[in-house]
């Protein structure tokens, strides 16, 4: 099966961008070439450029003490384990302190450090990054792994209670879905109706159907269109029935 995942407005979007990101740095990061290092660095930038666009901090404190009134009337409910509800109350306790904790605005420790903005800046440049344009940084990839492995860790770690913050929305959004067995005649669902509203949906399909989903969706309707992954053509729809689960996750 194949996951795909469709946020339903702007501020799930941003965190689900930044989870992208965060994880390709992670996994780049911890290699030992020069280029991973390259892609690590690049996707870092990535970062700054959404943080720097939206006030995640506070989104995110907001989100987190909603979420906890929210999970505290859970505590009655007997189909509620008590050991699982206060793990994750405590999560969100610890977390919120950390961010409180946080200094400035997400990134600041980045934007204020001349030697990356001076890289970044040639970023936008097709190849501008070669090594007659900066040779400081072309000094810095041919250092040994450890040492950029250090300044990574170092630059990524003021990142951590904002990642430790969209980890549990993202988790609690996820967990949170009712998921129904439908058919795309076909290739095409749609269906009316504000009870199928959402804050984004997650559409679970088998990996043997060569097809992709497009999804329009708002509080009155939803659509969802599977095009051709084969065709030549453009937003060619599929002919054929589609069989898929479908969740619809709500904060």
């Amino acid at each position: 099966m194949i996951c795909y995942e469709h946020p339903l407005n702007e501020r799930i979007r941003t965190l689900l961008r930044l989870e992208d990101l965060f994880n390709r740095i992670d996994f780049f990061s911890t290699k030992e070439s020069a280029s991973e290092h390259h892609t690590s660095l690049m996707a870092l930038f990535e970062v700054l450029e959404i943080t720097n666009r939206a006030d995640i901090k506070s989104d995110l404190l907001q989100e987190l003490e909603r979420q906890k009134l929210i999970l505290e009337m859970l505590r009655k409910n007997p189909d509620v384990s008590e050991e699982v509800l206060d793990g994750v109350l405590n999560d969100i306790k610890v977390t919120f302190r950390e961010m409180l904790d946080s200094p400035g605005k997400v990134g600041e420790h980045l934007r204020g450090n001349e030697w990356l903005m001076a890289i970044k800046q040639r970023v936008g440049i097709p190849g501008g990054c070669c090594v007659f344009d900066l040779p400081f940084y072309h000094y810095w990839l041919n250092l040994d792994p450890v040492h950029r492995h250090e300044d990574l860790n170092e630059w990524l770690s003021p990142f951590q209670p904002i990642r430790n913050a969209f980890k549990i929305v993202l988790l609690l959004l996820r967990k949170s879905g009712r998921t129904l067995r439908v058919v795309a005649n076909q290739g095409v669902f749609q269906h009316n109706g504000s009870e199928y509203s959402a804050h984004m949906l997650r559409l679970n399909i088998s990996d043997q159907l060569p097809c992709v989903p497009e999804i329009s969706a708002n509080k009155y309707a939803l659509n969802i269109r599977f095009i051709s992954a084969q065709s030549v053509q453009k937003n060619r729809v599929y002919e054929g029935d589609v069989r898929f689960e479908i969740t619809f996750c709500n904060l």
